[in-house]
């Protein structure tokens, strides 16, 4: 295992975790990282939002900028399903110069915190409208949000590091440019991609298949089990993923037109709401936006209401989950799964249900 300090890739031993725990982004590696950094002096750090595209692009940006220059920083990935604490990176006492948190601005006080106690400037990019409420009232000269809901963060953080590159001028950065010119064309139109999902505008061609694209590289997303991130990063491009997008749409549609044979009549609250077709999917779960469409569809034209139910056993729960979904926009499928203790959109809703109330909807 290696990670990037001071433009070299250098090895971080693992310790053997205990069996007990899971495993989580709060890690043995992250923690000895931090570590090694502060007793090699490394007195910048770059946290990014896990496992957000944009906030693993937007490290890209922060690593493209730092080697350049030579400059040491840590880049770690930060989640939020136990995420790093304000007292990790006080390392006997050791401080920072600054602290960059891209594509989020951490639990309400985390920023102002961990300048006060690491002794740094934190400068934290985001563009969701809920970081706004987590901003200290009352400020902190070191600590700057940079909060644009009009501009995604991975599109400021490029411009940030951009400009700060050029601002430097040193002779032998030579052109002061974070990409290349080939690089440049390719990942500005990720970029557009990427700001158009963000900020939910669903505007550009295929934007929601560049986004099915981008399913399978949220495991690449971590720098330090995946050293190869910024190369992979790099060569991405907007025409790739929207042919895998393609690919996925194909493959999962030809895969949930199986069960399309094996419907039945669901009596959703044992009729109080109507009469659609579903099916059992057990094991499929990851079918369920494919196939209820279909059953939608399918329901409509048997004269049932345009919904499609799928149900799936959870083996590890030990319960049944049925998803609603239609493609008719004077459904609402949430009524139901409201009813039931669940929720959603009128288009796509779902909730728990336990096997005897199950049987009284099929019946």
């Amino acid at each position: 295992m290696a990670r990037w300090i001071g433009g070299k890739c250098r090895p971080i031993s693992l310790r053997t975790p205990c069996p007990w725990r899971p495993r989580t982004f709060r890690s043995n590696a992250a923690l000895e990282a931090i570590a090694t950094a502060a007793e090699e002096k490394v007195r910048t750090v770059a946290l990014y939002n896990y496992p957000s595209f944009s906030g693993a692009i937007s490290a890209l940006f922060a690593h493209l900028y730092h080697s350049r220059l030579n400059l040491p920083c840590l880049m770690l990935p930060f989640s939020s399903v136990e995420p790093l604490r304000v007292e990790d990176f006080c390392v006997e006492g050791e401080g920072l110069d600054t602290c960059y948190l891209l594509d989020f601005i951490g639990p309400k006080g985390f920023a102002s915190k961990l300048s006060q106690q690491a002794m740094c400037e934190v400068i934290a990019f985001d563009h969701r409208k809920s970081a706004l409420t987590k901003i200290n009232c009352c400020g902190d000269p070191r600590v700057t949000f940079n909060v644009n809901l009009e501009k995604s963060s991975s599109a400021a953080v490029y411009e940030y590091f951009s400009n700060k590159l050029a601002s430097m001028m040193f002779p032998d950065v030579g052109a002061a440019n974070l990409l290349n010119s080939e690089d440049q064309v390719r990942l500005e139109k990720v970029l557009k991609y990427i700001e158009d999902a963000d900020l939910r505008r669903w505007s550009l061609p295929e934007i929601k298949t560049f986004t099915i694209g981008l399913s399978e590289w949220r495991s690449k997303f971590n720098c330090i089990t995946n050293p190869y991130m910024y190369e992979q990063l790099l060569g991405i491009s907007s025409s790739d993923l929207i042919a895998k997008g393609n690919l996925d749409i194909s493959s999962h549609q030809i895969a949930a037109n199986k069960f399309l044979d094996k419907t039945f009549k669901v009596r959703l609250g044992r009729g109080l709401y109507g009469e659609c077709l579903g099916v059992r999917a057990d094991g499929n779960s990851d079918l369920s936006d494919e196939i209820g469409k279909q059953l939608s569809l399918k329901s409509a034209k048997a004269g049932l209401r345009p919904i499609g139910a799928v149900i799936c056993y959870n083996i590890r729960r030990k319960n049944l989950k049925m998803c609603l979904r239609s493609t008719d926009t004077a459904t609402d499928t949430s009524e139901v799964a409201k009813a039931y203790g669940g929720g959603g959109c009128p288009s796509s809703s779902s909730f728990i249900i336990s096997m005897d109330e199950y049987n009284q909807w099929r019946s």
